[in-house]
């Protein structure tokens, strides 16, 4: 047993958080923004609508299983609304002469020195916890199958996350009952509770819940849904009726969409003013001097909500009439030279940055399919209409997972679907950057389903 205290919740991490970043948000304002005495209005303006801020965003809920790339989502959120909030103040109080670009330096200065002490201290406890043992959850899990096998072997695996797992419990055989598991988790002081629901009857899960309530043990279900996709219940109130919506998508946000929209545009009129501007006479040439026929190809695909809109991508095939049925196979007889490299380059696709300057398309999202396709598709397939939530994307997390190009059989859309929705329930814009970056990567280096 360690000689730290464990306890139920880190009560205090959260507390001292909001104290160092209001210390630093107010300490470098007064040090560097603010050239005037009068600051007492500036730092109560900033101190309340931070607060109110990281309460929106959710900005100091990050727990020990919380990964990385969501802290620093986290923190682009925060960022991003905290300086629309101190410029807001200065178009609110001319007379304190708070200037743009002061302002900028002043909120990425503050974020660097948050970001650091954030992470030092997300990081300095996972050290914590394996050096010394402490700040940890003893878990016991109830049921045995796969997924609570893949669970102990996660908590076994990586002390750095707190949890020392104890005990799992199997009601297969019989030789294990649930007043002996209770009696354990009593003696053991166990800390959290988690259940398979397909190890389970009605019964035992009521009584559970009873023991847990009862006993102020944190439970936690494993879903018994043996699908590839994740769920992310949200659990609301219509008056006092409890109700649990199915998907959370984090785009149906207002301002996520705002956020993912400006950043659509910025990068999208970036490809087009600075790349596709010189490159496509370019390209232009080069297919008109090996093929008769348009430069530019335009199919119909479905996108946000099924609707269709114009595809647009360089011409890489000969004029074909099958061109909007039959997808590019390995070996393609219809496929230029040119094509060839353009397809190979991910060139051809470049002209979808017009799609996403309109509005039809994203950067990022769920390729779209072909109409005759996605009419295949969404009959044979389940969940595949999910994808239609959002925009579809120049490139997504299905492409740089290795499911781009040509579906050779039902793993393949499978697969893409599986990505698609993972990427829809956990939206954020971290995760289009990392998505955009391995796509470049994958470009140069050449895909293998690039053909």
């Amino acid at each position: 047993m360690s000689l730290f205290k464990h306890g139920r919740y880190s009560g205090y991490l959260r507390p001292i958080s909001y104290l160092i970043d209001l210390a630093i948000i107010n300490g470098v304002a007064v040090l560097y923004l603010l050239k005037t005495e009068d600051s007492f209005v500036f730092i109560t303006f900033i101190t309340v609508g931070w607060i109110l801020l990281s309460v929106y965003s959710k900005f100091y809920e990050v727990y020990r299983y919380t990964r990385p790339v969501n802290i620093l989502s986290l923190i682009v959120k925060q960022l991003i609304l905290f300086t629309l909030l101190v410029f807001a103040f200065s178009g609110l109080y001319h007379n304190l002469k708070i200037y743009p670009r002061p302002i900028v330096k002043y909120s990425l200065l503050c974020f660097t020195l948050i970001t650091g002490f954030k992470f030092a201290i997300y990081y300095l406890l996972q050290k914590y916890r394996v050096s010394f043992g402490g700040n940890y959850r003893s878990t016991v899990i109830v049921g045995l199958n796969k997924k609570t096998l893949a669970l102990e072997n996660f908590f076994n695996k990586n002390p750095e996350y707190g949890y020392l797992h104890k005990k799992t419990y199997s009601f297969k055989n019989k030789e294990q009952s649930l007043n002996e598991c209770f009696e354990y988790i009593i003696s053991e002081k166990i800390d959290e509770i988690y259940c398979s629901i397909s190890e389970l009857t009605n019964a035992q899960i009521a009584d559970i819940v009873d023991f847990a309530d009862n006993n102020l043990k944190i439970l936690k279900f494993i879903p018994d849904s043996k699908e590839i996709y994740s769920k992310k219940l949200r659990y609301e109130y219509y008056d006092y009726i409890p109700v649990l919506t199915l998907r959370n998508i984090p785009l149906e946000d207002y301002v996520n969409t705002v956020i993912k929209r400006a950043f659509d545009i910025l990068f999208s009129s970036f490809v087009i003013v600075f790349i596709l501007s010189w490159l496509t006479p370019i390209i232009a040439i080069l297919i008109k001097l090996e093929s008769k026929g348009p430069v530019f190809f335009k199919q119909s695909r479905n996108g946000f909500n099924y609707k269709e809109f114009d595809c647009y991508k360089f011409r890489s095939m000969m004029p074909n009439k099958d061109a909007h049925l039959h997808q590019a196979t390995r070996g393609d007889q219809r496929v230029t030279k040119i094509g060839k490299f353009i397809r190979k380059t991910s060139i051809d696709e470049l002209p979808q940055f017009f799609n996403v300057l309109f509005g039809d398309m994203s950067v990022v999202g769920p390729r779209p399919h072909m109409v005759s396709h996605t009419n295949m598709y969404a009959k044979k397939i389940d969940k595949f209409m999910v994808r239609h939530f959002v925009k579809p994307g120049i490139t997504g997390l299905a492409q740089v997972s290795g499911f781009r190009g040509e579906v050779e059989s039902d793993k393949d859309i499978i697969g893409r679907v599986k990505y698609d929705i993972f990427y829809i329930e956990n939206w954020s814009l971290l995760l289009d950057v990392k998505i955009i970056a391995q796509t470049f990567i994958n470009a140069v280096r050449g895909d293998d389903k690039a053909y």
